[in-house]
């Protein structure tokens, strides 16, 4: 048998061995050393060691624990709780303020932690009850809620975006950069859409009673002021300081989450089980992401050193079609791998499948929709692109029925609410993710034109 038809027997035994439900990780690195040892003997013990040692070199890698240890203590210390009270405060006039409310804490929280169980859990308990007592309307207050905890895979620092760069070749910092505007026009699609519902249908998202909100401007703006500015400044700090060129992504993280120890101290609420906790689930977390990329990079190995990889790239570049129409088909296969797996499977085991073939493309920039001037200021602006077009459409995955995992942890913490009534929520905001995909498929600027400006 040879080598590349080993390989493709190889994947098969990956996809078997994933929906039959085997550990990801271990299954990768048990596979990856049985075929290596068919195919080429004993160096696959080599080549296994090597890589493991090349990947735990990622210095930037070590941003991951951090990020996810800042979302863990943001979490757990209640400031996302603090967050959505003060909007819901402010905005409690508003026709649909809770939707709001739901959307602008989720779009500021998804810029600390890149966790979508946490956050859909976390707005679930905090937004569902005050929904259902104030006769919000059930589907689309799922939707908000799913749609506006899935923003975190997408606006950064985000944890997708910071194993993605390493993966793809390019600079995180580029592809954070690239997926500002992407996130700002998702987001803002949302609000406008909740905010178009209720006005043409007020029933389903009426007012706070008025002896629920904040009477006067002083007080609306001392809210503000006490529970939103601190923790935006610490996170868009942290941020700034990357896109800006101050510090590396892993400084910024350590940075950032020192920063959440000092904002939970200033709120009293930083305790030693509160730390504890945060510390465990930190680990666990980022054990499970990084275990994750060691398995999958000995498996890429394998599966690259039997040559697989490269006859499926010369089999997907030998089909007549266009560049753009070929990506487009690269996106659907990628859509349709969200639903059964999380993110860090799809980015460590089939993006690097299909990389071959997303650098070939950029050969021809301009089919693309890409001006050949862009290569001056990014070196790959094909491969920052489609990082940000990956992270918008992972987000539109999650939020796709039948299989979206957003669901079952809203369904989890609002055991009231019909499953398929989230279902339905849920796909009224994936449509509003297609016409973002879209968006960024369509107009390349979108996600490279801040990447451009600030990196020249």
């Amino acid at each position: 048998m040879s080598g590349e038809i080993l390989g493709l027997v190889l994947l098969v035994a990956l996809l078997t061995g994933i929906f039959v439900g085997f550990p990801i990780a271990f299954t990768l690195i048990i596979l990856g050393i049985v075929f290596g040892w068919i195919g080429f003997g004993e160096t696959v013990f080599f080549q296994m060691v090597f890589q493991t040692i090349g990947m735990m070199k990622e210095e930037v890698l070590a941003a991951v624990p951090l990020f996810i240890f800042m979302g863990h203590v943001l979490e757990r210390a209640g400031l996302m709780e603090r967050l959505f009270t003060s909007f819901q405060s402010i905005m409690g006039g508003l026709r649909g303020s809770l939707y709001l409310g739901v959307l602008f804490t989720a779009t500021i929280f998804a810029t600390a932690t890149g966790i979508i169980g946490a956050s859909v859990t976390v707005m679930g308990l905090l937004a569902a009850p005050a929904m259902t007592r104030s006769g919000y309307d059930e589907r689309l207050s799922a939707g908000v809620i799913t749609a506006g905890g899935c923003l975190g895979i997408l606006i950064p620092p985000s944890v997708l975006l910071v194993v993605l760069g390493p993966v793809l070749g390019v600079s995180v910092i580029h592809l954070f950069a690239a997926a500002i505007i992407p996130g700002i026009i998702l987001s803002g699609l949302y609000i406008s859409y909740t905010i178009v519902r209720c006005l043409i249908n007020p029933a389903l998202g009426p007012p706070i009673p008025p002896e629920q909100r904040l009477s006067s401007g002083w007080e609306i703006l001392k809210e503000f002021i006490s529970g939103v500015v601190p923790m935006a400044v610490i996170i868009f700090a942290a941020l700034g300081s990357i896109i800006i060129g101050l510090a590396t992504p892993t400084e910024a993280a350590a940075m950032a989450a020192v920063g959440s120890l000092a904002l939970a101290l200033g709120y009293r609420r930083l305790n030693w089980t509160m730390l504890k906790e945060a510390a465990l689930n930190t680990l666990e977390t980022s054990s499970l992401v990084l275990f994750l990329a060691v398995a999958s990079n000995v498996y890429g190995s394998v599966f690259t050193r039997l040559g697989t990889g490269t006859m499926l790239a010369n089999w997907l570049l030998e089909i007549p079609m266009p560049p753009l129409a070929m990506l487009a088909l690269l996106m659907v296969v990628l859509f349709l791998l969200g639903w059964p797996l999380e993110w860090p499977a799809i980015v460590f085991i089939f993006v690097p499948i299909f990389l071959p073939v997303i650098i070939s493309l950029g050969s021809d920039l301009p089919a693309l929709g890409i001006d050949e001037s862009w290569a001056d200021k990014m070196r790959v602006p094909h491969l920052v692109w489609f990082g940000t077009l990956l992270a918008v459409n992972l987000q539109t995955a999650f939020l796709s029925p039948p299989v979206a995992m957003a669901a079952y942890y809203l369904k989890s913490v609002a055991p009231q609410w019909d499953l398929l009534k989230i279902y339905g929520g849920m796909f009224d905001f994936m449509m509003l993710q297609c016409v973002g995909l879209a968006i960024v498929f369509f107009i390349p600027e979108v996600a490279l034109w801040l990447p451009s400006v600030l990196f020249k």
